[in-house]
C-alpha cells in the first residue's frame, strides 16, 4: 500500500506540461530504482535514431512519443522483469547556458531543477552579470524572465516551461563596462 501511495504521489507532482514534453535526440531520461539492487539506475540518452538503450530491456523507441508515453513504456518493460518495481523516470532536457556564466555550454536538466541550480551547473554567474534579467531563447523568440522572481519563488525548469534545445542567456551588466569608460574618460581629461 505504501508503494502504491508513493507512486501516486510522484505522478501527482509532475505537471501536465512535463507530461506532454517531447524529448529529442540528445535528450534523455534519468531512471532511478528504489527497490532493485541491480545496477540499473542512471542517465540514459536518446540516440540520433530516436532510441534509448536501457539495461536488461534493450531499445526503447522514443520518436513521435511524448514524455508520458516514453515513461509508460519504460515502466511497463521493467514491470515484466521485476515484480512491483519502485522507480522514478525523469526527463533530461539538453539546454545551452550562455552569457555571463563561468562555464558556458550544454547541460542536462531535469524538470525539478530550479533556476539557481541550473545556473550553478554553468559555474554560476560572473561578477559582470546583469542578474536582474535572464532570457530564454527558443528558436527566434526571446522570453524575458525576472531572475529575482524566479529565484525567490524557487521556480523549477518545469514551472518556467523550459524545453529541449532552449538557450538561457545571462546578459552583461552595463556597469561591468563602466569602469573601462571611466579610464578612457580620465585619460582624455588629462589631454
Amino acid at each position: 500500500m505504501k508503494k502504491l501511495f508513493l507512486i501516486f504521489l510522484l505522478i501527482s507532482m509532475i505537471s501536465p506540461y512535463t507530461l506532454a514534453q517531447k524529448l529529442n535526440p540528445g535528450d534523455g531520461v534519468r531512471v532511478t530504482f528504489l527497490n532493485i539492487t541491480d545496477q540499473i539506475s542512471g542517465d540514459y540518452f536518446i540516440q540520433q535514431d530516436g532510441n534509448i538503450q536501457l539495461p536488461f530491456i534493450g531499445l526503447v523507441k522514443t520518436s513521435d512519443k511524448d514524455y508520458t508515453n516514453i515513461k509508460q513504456t519504460i515502466f511497463a518493460k521493467y514491470s515484466e522483469l521485476y515484480k512491483n518495481p519502485a522507480l522514478t523516470i525523469q526527463p533530461l532536457i539538453k539546454i545551452n547556458i550562455l552569457g555571463e556564466v563561468r562555464t558556458p555550454g550544454y547541460y542536462y536538466v531535469t524538470d525539478i531543477e530550479n533556476m539557481t541550480g541550473i545556473l550553478a551547473l554553468a559555474g554560476g554567474v560572473t561578477g559582470s552579470a546583469a542578474t536582474g534579467d535572464i532570457y530564454i531563447i527558443r528558436g527566434n523568440d526571446e522570453i524575458l524572465l525576472d531572475a529575482y522572481e524566479l529565484m525567490e519563488a524557487n521556480k523549477t525548469a518545469d514551472d518556467i516551461g523550459l524545453q529541449s534545445g532552449d538557450r538561457i542567456f545571462v546578459p552583461r551588466s552595463f556597469w561591468a563596462d563602466a569602469g573601462q569608460y571611466g579610464i578612457i574618460l580620465s585619460g582624455l581629461a588629462v589631454l
